[in-house]
């Protein structure tokens, strides 16, 4: 993934698109900062790792997506059409390097497929559930929605 990243920070470049050029280097320096965070561990010593995990690349651009996604709104609701649709602009550049997500109806055979393997019973599963559905769909699934589908199933 850092290789696409880097690929398309030179292609953009060289096609002159700088909002795409601004978005990409700043995804680039995010997993900077979290690569060089991670080299350090919660007591300040070295941790022995030098790079964070593909996985936790799409976490940090998930994450980047949805401050986007929430400051897009912010600015709808204060009048600023124009900043909404910067945000917007950024959230598709940035979605070209996650994986395709799950739609409505994949979200919820793949939660109820998760909570019949568990035999989920009650709501004290439910840490189970959404661990195994972390597990498997990290970078693909919308987990607020899948926490609000697995407490649905489990009433």
């Amino acid at each position: 993934m850092r290789d696409q990243i880097s690929q398309a920070i030179k292609d953009a470049m060289k096609s002159g698109d700088k909002r795409r050029l601004a978005t990409l280097r700043l995804v680039s320096a995010a997993i900077k900062d979290r690569d060089i965070a991670a080299q350090i561990d919660g007591a300040g010593q070295p941790s022995g790792r030098a790079k964070i995990s593909e996985t936790e690349v799409l976490q940090l651009l998930q994450k980047m997506v949805k401050q986007r996604r929430d400051a897009a709104e912010t600015y709808r609701q204060g009048g600023r059409q124009d900043l909404a649709d910067q945000e917007m602009a950024e959230i598709a550049i940035i979605e070209e390097f996650l994986p395709k997500q799950l739609d409505p109806e994949e979200t919820r055979a793949a939660v109820e497929e998760v909570m019949r393997e568990l035999n989920c019973a009650g709501l004290k599963d439910m840490g189970r559930a959404m661990a195994l559905l972390k597990e498997r769909y990290s970078g693909r699934m919308d987990f607020a929605k899948a926490s609000s589908l697995v407490k649905e199933l489990l009433k």
